[in-house]
């Protein structure tokens, strides 16, 4: 069947995948939370529970790049959603027959999460041959694919809160297995063969569907020295990972935060299902227009508007106490905004980073904007205790909006612009650092 679809016809495919995965994820963000409430955990709990399924995304990052460049793209795609439904489904098994103490879930959480960045670094280096091969511009490829993953959020979210309110944490958890169980399926049966090297797939249409150019390895250590080399030689990327660690670990707060809150103020998991879903469908929204018209406009500006709006109104409704009507419009104005930033970053990562580097790059780069996530859903959980979860919201809103302006500040940020001619960097060798222009 792989053989006879278009290079369409296979993006389309990838996009699929990432969606039903990601709905996997974002209905485990939500019924985890609320297992741990209803097995009578506190705010630190939940702070726990959060540091322990972060970590993972952290350590697979690095080091799971350099093996997907082994294992293969679409076979670590499989591979990463198989190992998250088993550790899923085993939560609700084992508490329904020999029981299951706080070290078990937690350990279970801790593997889901294992393989979750490899999964998508592995979908994000097959987008841009697909792309190129469907004759779609790389900007709007990557905006639809920040959108798949913004579509599984507007999904995921109420599913997830509805699954907990009439179902439970734990049968919502055994569904979510199943939709890792499916995006394996379809990756294996409609990505097949993209894993070869420098492999060119023929389409129904007798063209390229797609190519996948894996590049030559010296070694697994090696390969991991290389990319790390490469992120930290390149001037731009050294900011982006600043930035985006400390929105990201602001992003985990708020993660944190808002369990609690729904269930201090709104009504509990529907309610917070709802708040997430409106975020993740506005997003959604703002990533597939913005696909559109992304490669007609600057880069840096519309980063740092966007950024600011992303977390601004989330953030400070809360930090008011104010109802669930107020939350849910502030997180639709957040989430469009939120949906511009992805496709931004992911264009400029697929100009920079050389092909054959690219699944190790976008590991290293991942975990160094993901390291804060732990220590922000901890440390968010500890304050709720401590000062309570409206003046750790009030805190959050003020240093995401002071860290979001750093890019006026110029400098290497004006790396983020587009290089004269669209010209992306060669895939031989690692680039020397730019100037700031």
């Amino acid at each position: 069947m792989a053989g006879r679809l278009s290079a369409a016809a296979r993006l389309r495919a990838l996009l699929l995948v990432q969606v039903v995965s990601r709905i996997g994820n974002v209905v485990t963000t939500v019924a985890v939370p609320f297992l741990v409430l209803a097995r009578g955990g506190s705010a630190t709990d939940v702070g726990i529970a959060a540091f322990v399924a972060t970590v993972p995304i952290v350590l697979g990052g690095p080091f799971g790049g350099a093996l997907v460049e082994r294992v293969g793209f679409v076979r670590s795609s499989v591979a990463s959603d198989i190992v998250s439904g088993v550790t899923l489904l085993a939560i609700p098994v084992l508490a329904w027959t020999a029981g299951l103490p706080t070290w078990a879930l937690l350990a279970l959480v801790f593997a889901g999460g294992l393989f979750d960045a490899p999964g998508e670094s592995a979908r994000r280096v097959l987008l841009p041959g697909l792309a190129t091969a469907a004759g779609i511009p790389l900007e709007r490829a990557v905006g639809h694919f920040e959108a798949s993953a913004r579509l599984s959020v507007l999904l995921g979210a109420p599913l997830g809160g509805l699954l907990v309110a009439v179902a439970g944490p734990l049968p919502a958890l055994a569904c979510t297995a199943a939709a890792f169980g499916l995006a394996a399926l379809v990756a294996a049966v409609t990505l097949r063969g993209l894993d070869a090297p420098d492999a060119i797939v023929s389409g129904a249409d007798g063209g390229a569907a797609g190519t996948v150019d894996v590049g030559t390895s010296g070694g697994y250590r090696r390969d991991i020295v290389e990319g790390f080399r490469f992120c930290v030689h390149d001037p731009l990327f050294r900011l982006v990972v600043a930035l985006v660690l400390v929105t990201n670990l602001l992003d985990a707060g708020r993660s944190t935060l808002m369990p609690l809150y729904a269930a201090e103020r709104l009504g509990g998991a529907q309610a917070l299902g709802f708040v997430t879903g409106t975020f993740g469908g506005a997003a959604f929204l703002g990533s597939v227009v913005f696909g559109y018209v992304a490669h007609r406009l600057p880069r840096r500006i519309p980063f740092v508007i966007c950024f600011v709006v992303a977390g601004g109104p989330s953030l400070v409704v809360p930090a008011l106490g104010l109802g669930l009507p107020w939350v849910l419009a502030a997180s639709a104005v957040s989430g469009l905004a939120a949906g511009a930033l992805n496709p931004i970053l992911g264009a400029v990562e697929l100009e920079r980073i050389p092909e054959h580097m690219r699944a190790r790059v976008f590991g290293l780069l991942g975990a160094g904007a993901w390291a804060g996530i732990p220590i922000g859903g901890l440390l968010a959980g500890v304050a709720a205790d401590g000062v309570g979860v409206m003046v750790t919201f009030a805190v959050v809103a003020s240093c995401y909006t002071v860290v979001t302006l750093a890019p006026l500040t110029g400098g290497s940020w004006r790396l983020m612009e587009r290089r004269p001619g669209g010209a992306s960097r060669s895939a031989a060798t690692p680039p020397a650092p730019d100037a700031p222009r």
